[in-house]
């Protein structure tokens, strides 16, 4: 059994991080920074896409130049010890819980870019966790169902046997797109009523109830 988690809004709580890099990208390029409730609107999708999206255009020289700031910015806080990237309570312990049981293999699909993953997942001693890594790098941003797709083709998965865990509208569409169960997280980014209505099989409030709703939604 396959299980696919977000990591922005899901594992980790970055919103404070990223809506303070995306209004000073804003404001360093002349433009109006976003607010944070926009911000929260757009995590989850590729960088490209979502400084487009906040951008309103797609003048792609200009969102390439706040890409690349963005990404600057973001490097520079972590070089200056930035510790704003933890885990929501629980992650660990559910993470542990399920590792521990032979029949799921666990996997990443994340707007973050690969590197960004592998760091994050060193920091917090959960590299040997997960089997298949789904990022912008190598896939379309979600809701496209590429990032699950390739996860089940490289794990053997079926579609019955998968499931995708997150926080906002993107991952439950990215999940109906896929044709796998789709479990939304309440404490993240998005209305948790935006998740169901776009589908979600299941809603939870916490992390001890994940190994428990999916055993049902598999059974």
């Amino acid at each position: 059994m396959l299980v696919m988690f977000d990591m922005d809004g899901t594992l980790i709580d970055t919103q404070a991080l990223i809506c303070e890099h995306a209004a000073a990208t804003f404001i360093g390029a002349g433009l109006k920074a976003p607010t944070p409730e926009e911000v929260r609107r757009i995590i989850g999708l590729s960088l490209p896409v979502a400084i487009g999206r906040l951008l309103g255009s797609d003048d792609q020289r200009l969102i390439d130049r706040l890409v690349e700031d963005y990404r600057q910015r973001y490097r520079a806080s972590l070089v200056n010890g930035s510790d704003r990237e933890g885990l929501f309570p629980g992650a660990r312990e559910s993470l542990d819980e399920l590792r521990a049981e032979p029949e799921y293999l666990l996997g990443i699909a994340t707007g973050k870019g690969l590197s960004g993953v592998n760091r994050i997942l060193d920091l917090h001693g959960l590299s040997g966790h997960f089997t298949t890594l789904q990022t912008p790098d190598h896939n379309p941003s979600k809701p496209h169902p590429g990032m699950i797709l390739r996860a089940m083709e490289e794990t053997g998965a079926a579609t019955a046997e998968t499931v995708m865990v997150g926080d906002t509208v993107f991952d439950i569409e990215l999940g109906r797109a896929a044709g796998v169960a789709t479990i939304g997280v309440t404490w993240g980014y998005h209305d948790p009523a935006e998740l169901i209505t776009a589908g979600a099989d299941a809603m939870i409030d916490r992390f001890e109830d994940l190994a428990p709703t999916i055993r049902r939604l598999m059974n």
